[in-house]
């Protein structure tokens, strides 16, 4: 009897690909590439298969769909987010989708932190120093600005947002402020504040994106919004990159609206490399980093996995979207 097919899109890091390999009730295909899967690769190995794990780069799509086998029993996303499928046709066909929560906050608030620190400190101007080979200690130049007494703004109060603000509490901000739906019951524990998004974007010294990317947040970051800032304000973007507009984020960089910006995630990814975001001195622009660790990678792709073999033999998702 034949086993089930799982596809997998992507090359795992090597202590999940290990467990891959070593898969015995599965006949696993795969792309062992670490760069993304075309789309015609995808469109076949998703013709004969039982299970699919993809990545975030993966378009979940009608197309897609339509190219599956028509036997296929699940879609497991190693990536917390899942804006790049179509989950009501996944709804509408009736597949359970996997994902992959909870394991990379603190990794995606470490480099929150980091983007924050980097743009502070202004510390690409510094290596830039550097690499150039001139320069040295000067009392007056290159000065960056620290936190303390400063006043922090979280959008999007999730897993990873209370994450950072636990970091980023320490380095003496005077006041924390919030945006989410609604406020939260324990708000004071963190020594935060719920406010409305026109006040927060007022009020920061420091405004770390870190909401879904969604049909009310794309885009939410504009001129207007850039508008309201002060003009030594830092911007950090770990979420997704189409909730910032780039073109307006470049504006407001060039004529002073904002101080600087950190960026991990852009749209496109990665940017060129004559991209103006990327050569801006006060833009640090990380190539989509927040979860790279070993720990974190390993943990995604296991989970993924986990939901991808649970869906193929008509068991629970360990960590299942709610369609």
């Amino acid at each position: 009897m034949s086993r089930p097919v799982l596809f997998v899109t992507r090359e795992l890091p090597s202590q999940a690909q290990k467990r891959l390999d070593a898969l015995t009730d599965v006949e696993v295909r795969q792309s062992k590439s670490t760069k993304a899967i075309s789309r015609s690769d995808l469109l076949d190995g998703v013709a004969t298969a039982d299970g699919l794990l993809c990545m975030l780069s993966d378009k979940i799509d009608e197309e897609l769909l339509s190219a599956a086998n028509p036997l296929l029993k699940v879609i497991s996303t190693c990536s917390v987010g899942y804006d790049h499928v179509d989950t009501e046709l996944v709804k509408r066909r009736g597949l359970p989708l996997g994902y992959t929560p909870d394991v990379l906050t603190d990794a995606t608030a470490d480099t929150t932190v980091l983007l924050a620190l980097m743009a502070s400190r202004r510390a690409k101007e510094a290596l830039c120093i550097v690499n150039e080979g001139r320069g040295g200690f000067s009392l007056s130049t290159g000065l960056g600005t620290q936190f303390t007494n400063k006043t922090l703004g979280i959008v999007g109060f999730g897993r990873i947002g209370r994450a950072t603000v636990e970091r980023l509490a320490p380095f003496g901000f005077s006041k924390i402020m919030y945006t989410s739906r609604r406020p939260l019951h324990d708000e004071a524990k963190l020594n935060a504040q719920h406010v409305p998004l026109p006040q927060l974007l007022a009020e920061a010294d420091l405004i770390c994106i870190c909401c879904p990317l969604t049909s009310e947040t794309t885009n939410m970051f504009n001129k207007d919004t850039f508008s309201l800032m002060k003009s030594t304000a830092i911007v950090v973007n770990t979420a997704r990159g189409a909730i910032v507009n780039q073109d307006d984020l470049l504006h407001a960089l060039e004529n002073g609206q904002i101080a600087a910006a950190g960026l991990d995630v852009t749209v496109p990814e990665p940017l060129p490399a004559d991209h103006p975001l990327v050569k801006h001195p006060r833009c640090v622009v990380l190539p989509h980093i927040g979860s790279a660790t070993e720990e974190t990678r390993n943990a995604m792709a296991n989970l993924a996995i986990d939901n991808a073999l649970a869906g193929i033999f008509d068991q629970p998702l360990k960590a299942e979207v709610e369609l």
